[in-house]
């Protein structure tokens, strides 16, 4: 998607003090803007560069940074036929300004955010949780939320209801026993002893057979030498050719 020409000038230009950084790659840009001015700059996106449409609000977790989260408005002009996103960060026990009174479809998309990553919007007045279960603990796209969860949920046949208990399993967080998920581990597993390792010698070649083992014939069923013996009787002999 090409960016349309002036773009990047206009909004540095319209957004003034409130724009902190813009990046650009693969034709789209990427705007870091003052979270206590994040109204007022999307409110000039859509009335004065044409950005209508809100698609979504992402949060992202970045554990060691300060502020912690990142919250990110992707935007579409229909006119221009391009994508911008803005980007506000925060941390979990400050607000971010609602944008409801923009678009109102962000009250849903703010909900999501906050049952995912617990960050709070000021101004939603339906700020609950949208994905997860009635009291659930924690926010499950949390870089230190445990896979397993805390909680599982299961019907019980006996009761004839939904049980919530505990889980048995070990928390496991997103960590690996080895360097990244892309490379093997150091013990062998079974099966490893097969391959053959890129500094080891190519093996030799299976030996050659004289007589394979085929099925070309009647006579050679497979089955073993009464089974050939047996179909080589039933063989239909060709006629010899008479000659004139």
């Amino acid at each position: 998607m090409e960016k349309p020409k002036g773009t990047v000038a206009a909004i540095k230009k319209l957004l003034g003090k409130d724009l902190v950084s813009v990046d650009e790659a693969n034709g789209e840009l990427a705007l870091h803007v003052k979270r206590d001015a994040l109204v007022g700059v999307l409110t000039q996106l859509r009335d004065e560069c044409g950005y209508q449409q809100l698609m979504e609000i992402a949060g992202v977790d970045w554990p060691d940074r300060d502020p912690r989260f990142e919250i990110v408005y992707f935007l579409l002009s229909l006119t221009k036929n391009h994508r911008i996103r803005v980007h506000v960060t925060t941390s979990e026990d400050v607000a971010v300004p609602s944008v409801t009174g923009i678009w109102p479809v962000a009250g849903w998309l703010e909900r999501e955010v906050f049952d995912m990553y617990g960050v709070l919007f000021s101004g939603n007045e339906d700020l609950r949780r949208i994905l997860t279960d009635y009291g659930f603990t924690g926010h499950p796209q949390r870089k230190d939320f445990p896979l397993t969860g805390y909680v599982e949920l299961r019907y019980s046949e006996e009761e004839k209801r939904v049980k919530y208990e505990p889980v048995q399993l070990a928390q496991d967080f997103r960590s690996f026993d080895f360097l990244s998920p892309w490379e093997g581990a150091d013990y062998v597993l079974p099966g490893d002893e097969k391959v053959i390792k890129s500094n080891e010698p190519p093996r030799g070649t299976p030996p050659q057979v004289n007589d394979p083992k085929t099925t070309d014939k009647p006579s050679q069923t497979g089955a073993g030498a009464a089974a050939n013996v047996e179909a080589k009787k039933r063989t239909v002999r060709k006629p010899k050719a008479v000659k004139e």
